[in-house]
């Protein structure tokens, strides 16, 4: 990555979180440039990281070797279409613009290497992790640089089909809501119990983070861990039973369903 040019389409916050990842990694801000309609988003990512910006694409993309698609998907289309002759033809296509397949992709841009993503928010932290797939014409040395650009907010993770983007979208892209509101209900519980709101926010907050790094940290499954914290006939198996009489596993499987559903939905209504 350390010889190659970056373009970014679009400068909104994963497209920062993303430029900052990579110059934290070693690039140089020289390598790297981006284009934004919005004159204060160019201007911050200019003061932040000392990159080129530019309100036009043909600039941007000026001898780039990686693009990347990082504008809203209701408007990409457009964006494709008016940018495709300003391309180099040897440039690799990142695509992180949710519900745009990787055929639409090549209808608007030609054929090319394209790497279609799914990052999630917590990318903005550096925590993210992201599904990757690629078309037959990218490389194995392109999809090495397309792992390494999402590898910088987080971890990146290959499918074996494009289709599985849609259960990623369920499962990683729209996750971090499914625990924020596991920890509003918390709180709110908690309240209701008798704590201040202040205590209770702070209780369910922290006690998701430690969690979450239980999770990442440990050498034994989800499962295991909920085993050894539920001791018979105590709190949490009253609290874990109390879940699961209520459907709470055929509930989460239900929800990411209609997220996965809604996924090739939008891919169907954006696409081309």
């Amino acid at each position: 990555m350390n010889d190659l040019k970056i373009a970014f389409i679009g400068g909104g916050n994963m497209a920062a979180s993303l430029i900052g990842g990579l110059l934290q990694q070693g690039l140089n801000a020289q390598q790297i440039t981006a284009c934004d309609i919005n004159l204060a988003q160019r201007e911050a990512l200019t003061s932040q990281f000392a990159i080129a910006t530019y309100e036009t694409a043909a600039e941007a993309v000026a001898q780039a070797n990686i693009v990347v698609l990082a504008v809203k998907p209701q408007v990409l289309k457009p964006v494709c279409m008016a940018i495709k002759k300003d391309i180099p033809s040897t440039a690799l296509i990142v695509s992180i613009a949710a519900g745009i397949n990787i055929a639409s992709l090549e209808n608007w841009l030609g054929k090319r290497a394209i790497v279609r993503c799914m990052p999630n928010t917590p990318a903005l932290l550096k925590q993210g992790v992201s599904g990757l797939y690629a078309n037959t014409l990218t490389s194995n040395t392109e999809k090495a640089q397309a792992e390494q650009l999402l590898s910088a907010v987080g971890i990146a993770l290959w499918l074996d089909n494009e289709a599985q983007i849609d259960a990623v979208t369920a499962v990683s892209g729209s996750g971090p809501a499914y625990f924020f509101l596991l920890a509003q209900a918390m709180s709110q519980a908690g309240v209701k119990l008798g704590l201040s709101a202040e205590t209770a926010h702070k209780l369910a907050n922290q006690t998701a983070l430690g969690a979450a790094r239980m999770l990442c940290e440990s050498e034994v499954d989800s499962a295991e861990l909920r085993r050894r914290v539920t001791s018979p006939n105590g709190t949490t198996e009253a609290a874990i039973n109390t879940f699961l009489t209520g459907g709470f596993i055929e509930l989460t499987e239900k929800a990411l369903t209609a997220a996965s559903d809604r996924s090739a939905e939008l891919a169907q209504q954006l696409g081309d």
